[in-house]
């Protein structure tokens, strides 16, 4: 997620390991969360199943540091 040039909040994804910071993204602006979904960031508890380890992110997000980027970047 990120905030773009008009301080609206967007939902983006990025290829490999890029992200909106950097000069090749596709949409730019400030990142206030990230969910790693290539297989290295879940494959040792998860396996093969990325589903259950996107229903499982959500539990472990620190929603209040995730608020306080938000607010940062608008």
């Amino acid at each position: 997620m990120g905030d773009c040039k008009d301080g609206k909040l967007e939902v983006t994804s990025t290829p490999n390991q890029d992200n909106p910071l950097m000069d090749v993204a596709e949409v730019k602006g400030t990142p206030i969360l990230g969910i790693d979904v290539w297989e290295h960031a879940y494959y040792l508890k998860y396996q093969n199943k990325r589903p259950d380890y996107l229903k499982a992110i959500w539990s472990v997000i620190n929603w209040d540091k995730v608020a306080e980027k938000f607010e940062a970047a608008k």
